[in-house]
């Protein structure tokens, strides 16, 4: 599945051991506390949904997604801080359900920090409501910050 983006010129396509390096690179510079380099091997080797999204040839941004028993969970989307702004995460987001929905998932989950508001929004847009909160999930300056858990029901395609 390779997908354009028209409006932004980007594509999207499935993540390859190649780019671990790149992805992790753009999960340091876009978080405080990011995924290492085996993180993403790891959601590889355990066949996730892992897609990288390019614009001219360079890697901007990616998403994770892994799907069991009718649900799926978005365990990453991050795009790269000098490419932010622009529709790439809302673009990675979307496909991402679209995934979730051709492996029939009836749901998806998420969680996001309180403090990442932008994020929180994108999500909120995309049709996700909080659910509920994991104390103490992540790590954060001053000890462990809160995760909100999002989900979404899943309507078939049209």
């Amino acid at each position: 599945m390779v997908a354009a983006l028209a409006s932004l010129e980007a594509q999207l396509r499935p993540m390859t051991q190649d780019d671990l390096s790149v992805v992790a690179n753009i999960d340091a510079a876009a978080y405080e506390f990011p995924w290492s380099r085996a993180i993403f091997k790891s959601c590889l080797d355990h066949g996730h949904d892992c897609w990288v999204l390019t614009q001219g040839g360079e890697i901007v941004g990616y998403g994770v997604l892994t799907v069991g028993a009718g649900e799926a969970h978005v365990l990453n989307v991050c795009v790269a801080p000098l490419h932010q702004g622009r529709g790439h995460g809302a673009y990675l987001l979307r496909r991402l359900l679209d995934l979730a929905r051709w492996h029939r998932a009836e749901r998806v989950f998420l969680e996001v920090r309180p403090s990442n508001a932008l994020a929180h929004a994108m999500y909120e847009r995309a049709g996700f409501n909080e659910i509920g909160r994991r104390p103490g999930y992540y790590p954060s300056r001053r000890g462990r910050e809160d995760a909100i858990v999002m989900a979404m029901e899943l309507l078939p395609p049209e």
